[in-house]
């Protein structure tokens, strides 16, 4: 099966970017966030819904496209899988952050969710591989 183009995925509906993010993360093992000069990763305020969330991407490509567009000179930086489900997904729900998975500038809406949950789909989608 060939792999769709970055461009291709930015276009995407924020459902069908989630079921792309949770098969490329099974299979590549690694989840990107971006940081800034101090390496403290972006967090987004959703004023619609009154809370923070962190957004994640599958691969560097998709979440360079969109730190490309930021006022802030942001980066992706790669957090192994193994990682994120033992120490981030506790951190997270500590810091009571929700999880904003692949978003895009193009498509304004963005698959939120608590942190628990994807962790759970996460693992129902590697019991697949």
């Amino acid at each position: 099966m060939n792999k769709p183009s970055d461009s291709d995925l930015l276009n995407l509906d924020c459902e069908a970017r989630y079921d792309y993010f949770l098969g490329d993360v099974a299979e590549n093992r690694e989840i990107w966030i971006l940081v800034n000069a101090s390496d403290f990763f972006l967090k987004i305020y959703s004023e619609d819904e009154n809370f923070d969330y962190l957004p994640i991407w599958s691969n560097k490509e998709l979440a360079s496209a969109y730190a490309k567009d930021s006022t802030e000179p942001l980066k992706p930086k790669e957090i192994s899988l193994p990682e994120f489900l033992k120490k981030w997904i506790a951190g997270l729900e500590k810091d009571d952050l929700m999880v904003g998975v692949f978003p895009t500038l193009s498509d304004k809406t963005v698959w939120i969710m608590e942190p628990g949950e994807l962790k759970d789909d996460i693992n129902d989608e590697l019991a697949q591989f």
